[in-house]
């Protein structure tokens, strides 16, 4: 079975410095180090898995004042492993105003990624801030998709007032004034979107434009509710991603294998729902 894995991190030195000050927690969130792997490493990572990864750019720089994991780094990683990465979203951080806009602009135009991810909790906004409206317009005018962040997040978990970040900004309500707000552009969100499981599952159901795929968990932690959803009346909606490099790839395959889901939906969440909706 073909599996397309569309939530990866480069893995590499320059998305690890992306992340500024949040490193240290990440590490202690996944319990183990957080420390960068060499391109080659990365690939094998996902070789070893048989996974077709969609990389993902980072750009969170008005929040924490480092560098981003550029679209440029992250479509040049796609160029050069294309036998392993099929494409890349890319990543521009909104308070960058008219700025954004160019780089967003180009990341299609120029560099042919796939859209647009975001992590409302680092970079500290909401999808739903009309203050960004002007981006989200250029990118639904683009005709691309968006990946966005639901749910709490690891970074910056268990520190002193979690390193500013507010995890209310990664509410699936966002999602679903962004939705009704740009009908015609493809939002997928990103993890199971914890605590607000239902909430999500509201949204995905109500919003033909909205998708789903449960990267950054354990499958066996999928609350019972999503789990029976997925094999019912979400399994066109579900997909398939990791968040790599958070979670050993052997684990999650096991542990999706052991839901149980039928052989029918297993296709759907790990190929043909992205093929269908994203193009790939």
């Amino acid at each position: 079975m073909r599996r397309i894995d569309l939530h990866c991190y480069p893995g590499t030195r320059e998305w690890i410095t992306a992340q500024g000050p949040f490193v240290e927690a990440l590490g202690k969130y996944w319990n183990r180090a957080w420390t960068a792997k060499t391109e080659d490493e990365v690939i094998k990572d996902f070789t070893d898995a048989g996974v077709e990864a969609v990389l993902v750019a980072f750009d969170i720089e008005t929040a924490v004042a480092t560098p981003p994991c550029t679209n440029e780094y992250v479509a040049a990683m796609r160029d050069k492993y294309r036998d392993r990465i099929i494409q890349a979203w890319a990543a521009v951080d909104p308070f960058k105003g008219e700025v954004a806009i160019r780089q967003a602009t180009t990341a299609i135009r120029d560099l042919h990624m796939l859209g647009f991810h975001f992590h409302p909790i680092m970079g500290r906004f909401a999808m739903d801030d009309r203050r960004f409206y002007p981006l989200w317009e250029t990118i639904a005018g683009l005709g691309v998709p968006v990946m966005v962040d639901v749910g709490t997040t690891g970074m910056g978990a268990g520190l002193p007032g979690g390193l500013g970040a507010k995890i209310r900004h990664a509410h699936p309500l966002a999602i679903d004034e962004l939705a009704a707000d740009f009908p015609t552009l493809t939002i997928v969100a990103a993890h199971p979107g914890w605590p607000w499981v239902d909430e999500m599952t509201a949204v995905a159901l109500h919003k033909g434009n909205v998708f789903w795929e449960l990267s950054g968990w354990a499958p066996k932690y999928f609350p019972d509710g999503l789990k029976r959803d997925a094999r019912g009346r979400l399994q066109d909606k579900i997909m398939f991603g990791s968040d790599y490099p958070s979670l050993p790839y052997a684990r999650l395959l096991r542990e999706w294998d052991e839901l149980g889901l039928p052989a029918d939906v297993m296709e759907k969440v790990f190929h043909q729902n992205a093929e269908r909706v994203l193009g790939l």
